[in-house]
Formats: C-alpha cells, structure tokens, sequence
C-alpha cells in the first residue's frame, strides 16, 4: 500500500497524502490523470480496447489499480476482458486498512477478447479495493468502466481524522520531524461524520519503541457532537537524531473503526537513521537480448532500496542523503532503475550482447530526509545474450537450392498477427522507450533522430508521432486494406515524427540524396544521382530500413497470388548497399528477438546478412540474372558489395546478378597480397586475418568481366 504521509518541521506543515476517493466514484480511464484517491503501478493503456476505449491494460504479476474510499462501499462494478490469458489469475481483493488483504473476485478465465461486466459487494467496513494480475502465465487483461458505489447510511457516529483539508485514513503513516531535544506541534481535527449519536472517544494512547518521544496535550474532548469536530494536538520532542516510531491509537465508540490507528514516524535532526546492512544475493533468473529480470534478498527494517545501472563497466555514483531520485535520474556515472521497497526489478532499454552493472543501496527516510547507506553497496553485472535465436530455426534451408526463396517464405509466414493498434501498448513501452530524468520517458524518430521526451503512457496523437510503414502502405498488392497481417507487421513499422519525418518521406522510394529539396535533423528528401525524388533516412537507420523492406516482400510474396517485387522507383541495390553497409547492431538484434516472442516469426535478414545475396527483389526470382550487354559495366560496378569494410578476420565478396571465378586482393603498392578460384560462387568469404592493417583493391573476375572496390584492413 503506498503509505498517506505527513511531515512537520519546527517551523512549516506539509501534508504529504493520497487523498481519498469521495463515494460514489467512478473512471473510464479516459484521461490520464487519475482520480482523487485512486493510485495504480506497472500498468498501461489500451488505446483502442475498451468497453469505452482506452482501458487499463495489466500485463505482468504485480501490476495494480488501488481506490482508497472515504466512506462504506456500495457495490463495485467494471468491465473484464483478457488478451491472450491463460492460466494465470486476476483479483479483486478489498482491505480496511490497506495491509491485508482479502479475496473478493478471483478470475482465472477472463472473457477472452470482449469486455464482461461482473459487480462484486464488499464489506461495509472496507476502505480500500484493488485490482491485480495477482499471477502472470501468459497474456494479459483489460480492465474498464470502473464504479463504486455509496454504501448504507452514514452511521450514528463515524469517526475521522483530518489535518487541513485533507482526511487522514487509519492505518497510515505520518513522519514529523524537529530539531534534536525541540519540540513541535501538529493539530489534527477530529471530526465525527456521523449525524445522529455523538462520538465518545474512550482513550487517546501513545504506543511503540519511542513513544516517550511524542505526547497528546490533554485539551480533546471525551465527546464530540453529530456533525461536529474537536481539536488534537500532537508534540513531538525527539531524544535522539534519526528515525524515532511510534503509534497514535484513539479509541471510540465508532462501531467499524472502534480502534483508529496512525503509524508515526518521527525524524530527530535532519535525516532519518542510517540503514545498518545492504541487501544481498542479487540474481538474474530470465535475461533475454530485449529484457531482464532481477531480484535480490531484502534487509530487515529498511525503508527502500535504490538501484543504478551502467553499461559495461562497474559504477563508481553514491547517491546524496536528502536527495529523492527517480527513474531515470543520473547520478555520476550511473543512471537510476528503480527506487522504492521491492526487491525485484525489470530496467528497460535492455539490448543484445551487452553487459549491465548495477548498485543497490539501502535507504530509510521520505523525501528530505532520506539517508543512504553508500559503503558496500550490493553490486553485480549481467551480460545479455547475443541472439535469441533458436540453433535449428533455419536447419531446413540452402541457400544453392532453388526452393530457397519458397522455403524462407514458408519459415516466417503465417505468423501471430499483431495489432497496428497494440504498437503503442507493446513496442513502446517494452522496447522502443528508455527512461529520462523526472520519471519520464524518450522514443527516437527512427528517419530523423529526433528524441522525444514523453511522460506515460505514450499516445501517438498527443505527441504528433506515427507508427511508419517502411514498406510503404501504397505499394503493398494489397492496398487500401488495413486489416491484413501486412499492414500491422511489427518488423516494419517504427516511431516517426509524423509531419516532419513520415510526411516527408510519405511514399517515396529510399535512396542517396545529392540534391536535397527540404530535411528534417537528419533525415532529407531530394533527387538521387538519376534524378530521381528519394528520402534518405539518417545513416543508422539505413541498413534497418532496407532490411524491413525486404522483410515484407519476403514475407508476403505470393499470399493469394500476390507478388511483392519492389516498385521500379526503389532500387533494390540501394537496399542491398545499406543492409551490407549498416549490418544488424545490437539493439536490431534485440529488435528482431522481441518480436519473435509476439508474433512468432523472426527477420531473417538481421539473422543471416548473406540470405539477400540469393533473392532479386526487383521481381521477386531466385537468383536471376539480370545483366545484359548494354548494361553489364554498370552492373559490374554497382552490384559488387564488400563486407564488412573495414575488415579484420573474415570478408565477404558478393555480385548481385552474377557469380565470382576468381579474386584478387591488391596493396597500395600494386602487388597481389592474396587471390583464389573459387569455382563461380554468388558469394565467396575470404580469410584476410593475414594481412596487414591498411588499404587495398579487391578485383573479382565474373563470366561478364571484371569488378573492383578498395577495402580497409583494420
């Protein structure tokens, strides 16, 4: 339960609360603010799901929607729908006080892909309602149209605490700070609520491990009239710096609140104590290339634990005592993951083959007066797999046989198809988004590089961005259709700026630009070498692009006869140069991985660089030979493509529409380093580790003459 707090200093009162809801209540979660008394962690939105959409969408264990209510319950109606749900369980539990917590719904079979209407009647004594995906198998549920009720009658006497304007609920906690051995007064109101009997306070007590440390002045009244208040003063005189608790108990005759707690959590001096241990045994039970989870063993008596993260190499930053962090804050050399008293944690932003420190420091104390533990602190590092990618996924291809392009077709298709709708509920926050200071969050127009700080959840029309169709919409055989699984494949749509990237690009073919007509940060449109209207994305996302397109047309060739050969404006060397020049990094890698969990089907193209070497994309054919005498040195010299350029162990030679007999590798001073027959192969990987670092000429001998590029050895 997050905990209703107040803070007094010597000389100001802040009230620090999660105000209660005021019955009846009700959301439609169709804004993002949440109501009055209504609090929620780890969940999202579903933007075109609803009983009246958006809805909350819960899609791991944890994740919870809390009303705190101000008065008895009536009955609690909302609408139920899961997505994907199988055997997990969904809970509508309710509470007095906000700790325990009892069963009044459980679902563990959700209406599958409509929303349901169930009402559930709590207790009258019940002061707080939550939902939670109290166990995750798989899939995920969508909660919408939440209301509860005004209950019975406001009995004949109800006690209520309150300090300003603002009701203090039983149960919760309040943390009151004075200078060492200075006293300090805080005045609550005592109301009773109630409109027929007085309320008889029995007893006003102080309980706890330092109790003598705060005191009630004997000015409260034994009675306090229907619909009337009294006074109560609280003095707070601390002995000793640091944390000082104690319990506030009022007894009285109110039937369901006889016995009305607070929890007071006293700061002598300007910090609360210092936690004495740090956490342990920090472990990582699921690490993928796109996510991981982590948990650790909780210390005893702590309030919370801070955690950092870095790539690649231990973390030196200790957090400042006073200071609050949220996620994605910096400090140092690190970045915050989480802070707050679970010992689990899922930091985002994860990619492939890449190793992530952490630090974890036990904290006690809110706001101002936190204090760090900072010597040895838990560390421990994790490095993330290089591929998710299943050994045997592509067993069953050969790329000489001429049933490869059918064969590749037939791995990656049909697969689960994804929502053009779901992007913003799946891509973005589990892979697109990473974190930014103030608790915000930042996408990356994937043509410009424009970042775009957001605060959650993301919704594509507020922020102006687009999910673009890299394979443009217009040229799929089966435009305008929206439905099909090609217009919402994940593997080819990305966050764009909308009107000055993805308009900007709007239907035109990818190319060089040398000429450019208008641009936005680093993308541009313009006329390529030919003349020709292209859009150049920025440099990193160019071997992406090309990969996505040749992804669709792979994918979707000859689904009812359709064939997805490129539109004559797009030149496939284009594509070819850039997938061969910008080769998948890691966050591609990971890319690719994560969807492969949603849909099934991976991008081939990102897993085997070479694949594009075999299929024409022009028309869709198995290695056609497209040359013709009029055309062959121009052939010649665009379709020869070196890779990687540099080079350091291995290199890879391939002509687009023809075969190599023969290569030779040549050094600045013309003398040949290295050549080999190798018997007309389409591609043909060449040992270079023994060669020095420095340029050379690599000439390859084809059936229509000869081709050349220099290469780099690092």
């Amino acid at each position: 339960m997050k905990k209703i707090i107040l803070i007094v200093s010597c000389v100001f009162l802040t009230l620090v609360s999660y105000s209660q809801a005021i019955l009846p209540t009700s959301w439609s979660f169709q804004t993002v603010n949440l109501p009055t008394g209504w609090t929620e962690s780890g969940t999202n939105f579903y933007t075109a799901s609803g009983n009246t959409p958006p809805a909350m969408k819960f899609d791991g264990t944890g994740d919870h929607l809390i009303i705190n209510l101000n008065s008895n319950p009536g009955d609690i109606t909302y609408f139920l729908t899961g997505n994907g749900f199988s055997g997990g369980t969904f809970t509508v539990e309710e509470s007095d006080f906000g700790t325990n917590w009892t069963t009044l719904h459980e679902h563990n079979s959700p209406p599958n892909a409509s929303y349901v209407m169930f009402t559930d009647s709590p207790q009258s004594s019940t002061r707080f309602i939550r939902f939670i995906y109290t166990n995750k198998i798989s899939g995920n549920i969508g909660l919408d149209d939440v209301s509860v009720s005004i209950g019975a009658a406001t009995p004949a006497q109800e006690i209520n605490l309150k300090q300003g304007n603002s009701s203090i609920v039983t149960g919760s906690t309040h943390i009151i700070s004075s200078p060492l051995s200075t006293p300090n007064t805080v005045t609550f109101t005592v109301e009773n609520l109630g409109t027929i009997d007085t309320l008889i306070i029995n007893s006003i007590t102080i309980s706890g491990s330092n109790s003598s440390d705060f005191s009630v002045l004997p000015n409260w009244n034994t009675e306090v009239l229907a619909s009337d208040s009294m006074s109560l003063d609280l003095i707070f005189t601390p002995s000793a710096t640091g944390t000082r608790t104690a319990i506030l108990n009022i007894e009285s005759n109110d039937v369901d609140e006889a016995l009305y707690v607070i929890n007071l959590y006293g700061v002598g001096g300007g910090l609360a104590t210092e936690p004495l241990a740090q956490p342990t045994n920090l472990l990582f039970p699921n690490v993928k290339t796109y996510s991981l989870n982590a948990s650790f063993n909780a210390v005893n008596s702590v309030d919370g634990y801070l955690i950092l993260r870095k790539e690649g190499s231990s973390i030196s930053a200790v957090p400042v005592d006073g200071a609050v962090y949220q996620r994605g804050d910096i400090i140092g050399d690190a970045q915050v993951v989480y802070s707050g008293n679970s010992t689990n944690f899922d930091p985002n932003n994860i990619v492939a083959e890449t190793a992530y420190h952490f630090t974890i420091f036990s904290y006690n104390g809110p706001d101002a007066y936190r204090n760090y533990l900072t010597i040895l602190p838990l560390e421990g590092n994790i490095l993330t797999p290089n591929t998710m990618l299943s050994p045997s996924y592509y067993s069953g291809l050969t790329t000489t046989s001429t049933s490869f392009m059918d064969d590749l077709h037939t791995l990656i298709n049909p697969h689960q198809m994804q929502y053009y709708s779901y992007y913003d509920d799946l891509m973005i926050p589990f892979f697109e988004a990473r974190d930014t200071t103030l608790n915000r969050r930042v996408i990356t127009c994937i043509y410009s590089g424009e970042n775009l700080i957001y605060t959650e959840p993301f919704d594509f029309t507020a922020t102006g961005y687009s999910r673009e169709h890299t394979y443009c919409h217009s040229w799929m055989p089966t435009n305008p259709a929206q439905s099909l699984p090609e217009y919402s494949d994940f593997h080819h749509l990305f966050p764009s700026n909308l009107n000055s990237a993805n308009i900007l690009r709007s239907n035109k073919p990818l190319g060089e630009v040398v000429n450019p007509t208008s641009s936005f940060l680093a993308c541009q449109l313009g006329t390529d070498i030919n003349g020709q209207t292209v859009f150049e994305p920025r440099d990193e996302h160019k071997g992406d692009a090309a990969r996505a397109i040749m992804y669709q047309a792979i994918c979707y060739n000859s689904i009812d006869g359709n064939n997805w050969a490129l539109p004559s404006s797009q030149d496939q060397m284009v594509l070819k140069n850039w997938h061969f020049q910008d080769p998948p990094d890691s966050w591609e890698i990971a890319r690719n991985d994560f969807i492969d969990s949603l849909q099934g089907n991976r991008n081939p193209f990102i897993d085997s660089i070479d694949y594009v070497c075999f299929i024409n994309f022009s028309d869709m054919t198995y290695d056609a030979l497209a040359c013709t005498p009029s055309s062959v040195e121009e052939l010649l010299k665009r379709g020869f493509i070196i890779y990687p350029n540099p080079a350091s162990e291995k290199l890879n030679l391939h002509l687009d529409a023809t075969t190599i007999s023969s290569y030779q590798i040549i050094d600045f001073l013309g003398r040949e380093v290295l050549s080999s027959d190798v018997n007309n192969l389409k591609l043909v990987k060449a040992n270079v580790s023994s060669l020095k670092s420095g340029t050379y000429l690599v000439k390859v001998q084809t059936p229509f003459g000869t081709a050349q590029r220099s290469i780099v050895i690092e």
